[in-house]
């Protein structure tokens, strides 16, 4: 592993433009489970709830459970390493952007300040009405659905849900970046979610060496990944940053 762990850090360090590209694996050591997976949220929760034809349709029932899911029990989550990590390469001036799947802003809570959100953020609230947007945590959520205080309309948390698409600009800074990247990290991803794991593919295409932190292989593995670190986002990460700095 030291070797692997040399050869990426010789990456990062030789690279002009090296972005990050992460998934729910990366928040899992903040407490956040993943979505898929045995332990997932989806083996306790319907999907349905995150539906973006139910949403409207009961919007009580789907509010209930969003409540719980991403204000009561994410809400409470916080950086771990592995995106203080990321912060730490960004301010040496050895990581450009990153791209997340994630919807916890747990990135800028880690330090990175160019992230693009692929999915849209929690902490955000906007009114399907009127231009009202504001963060969650200035919102009344003791009554469902949670209402707009400007003109009391149904409110909706500021990320995808399915049957949404991609936010646009998010989308096309995502992919500029990909583009861009000599180098991309992949963190804590199945490389499974459309039309997200795309973009490895592309910086890939594009030139770009892949280094890939994750617990066990991805659909990136064997096709794209050069460089394949087995193990803890937050160990990893430690042990690239322990070397750089």
């Amino acid at each position: 592993m030291d070797t692997l762990i040399d050869s990426a850090v010789k990456v990062i360090k030789k690279s002009k433009y090296t972005t990050a590209f992460t998934g729910a694996g990366i928040s899992v050591e903040s407490g956040i489970p993943p979505f898929r997976g045995e332990t997932g949220l989806w083996s306790k929760y319907d999907p349905q709830v995150l539906d973006l034809n139910y949403f409207y349709s009961s919007p009580k029932e789907s509010w209930t459970v969003v409540k719980e899911i991403f204000y009561d029990f994410f809400g409470k989550a916080k950086a771990n390493d592995a995106h203080i990590g990321l912060g730490i390469l960004e301010k040496k001036g050895l990581l450009k952007e990153v791209i997340t799947q994630n919807i916890d802003n747990l990135h800028q809570e880690g330090g990175s300040s160019i992230v693009h959100e692929f999915h849209g953020n929690s902490n955000m609230l906007v009114c399907t009405s009127c231009s009202f947007k504001d963060k969650a945590e200035h919102i009344d959520m003791s009554r469902m659905p949670v209402l707009c205080p400007k003109c009391k309309s149904l409110l909706k948390p500021d990320f995808i849900f399915f049957g949404e698409g991609i936010p646009p600009l998010a989308y096309q800074k995502s992919i500029n970046a990909a583009k861009n990247s000599e180098a991309m990290i992949v963190i804590g991803t199945t490389g499974e979610v459309m039309p997200a794991c795309q973009l490895p593919l592309l910086a890939k295409d594009s030139g770009a060496t892949i280094i890939e932190i994750n617990p066990e292989t991805s659909k990136f593995t064997h096709s794209i990944t050069d460089i394949f670190l087995q193990g803890k986002a937050t160990e990893i990460i430690n042990k690239i940053i322990k070397k750089i700095v």
